[in-house]
């Protein structure tokens, strides 16, 4: 896991430095997913992600930005700054779907570094 988590930051960084920051993110998902298959990653885009309560499945409308290779979640954002809104999102989703690794990643940053959280539960 922590070799895809690698994978995943230097795809993210080589993303942001070709683009640089200022786009949607949905562009910058769709170019960090493109990275990654062309690293041999399995991605999925916009895996719908269901509350589970008391065994009431809720199609609420989250989704992971990006599911690698089937273990890691990334979030991608493109804002002024992230927030600890931003945060909660990253570890609820890890929380829901029972995965242990999660990065929120802010390509609006000037450098990607500072647009980058890892999160574990």
């Amino acid at each position: 896991m922590e070799a895809v988590g690698r994978e995943i930051v230097d795809a993210a960084i080589k993303v942001h430095r070709v683009l640089g920051p200022g786009l949607l993110e949905s562009a910058y998902e769709q170019c960090l997913a493109h990275e990654l298959g062309l690293r041999r990653r399995r991605v999925q885009r916009q895996v719908v992600l269901p509350v589970v309560f008391e065994g009431l499945r809720v199609d609420a409308g989250y989704r992971l930005d990006l599911l690698v290779d089937e273990a890691v979640i990334v979030e991608v954002k493109a804002v002024e700054a992230l927030s600890r809104l931003h945060e909660a999102q990253v570890l609820t989703y890890l929380r829901l779907s029972n995965l242990r690794l999660g990065y929120l990643l802010n390509f609006n940053a000037v450098q990607l570094r500072y647009g980058l959280r890892r999160f574990v539960r």
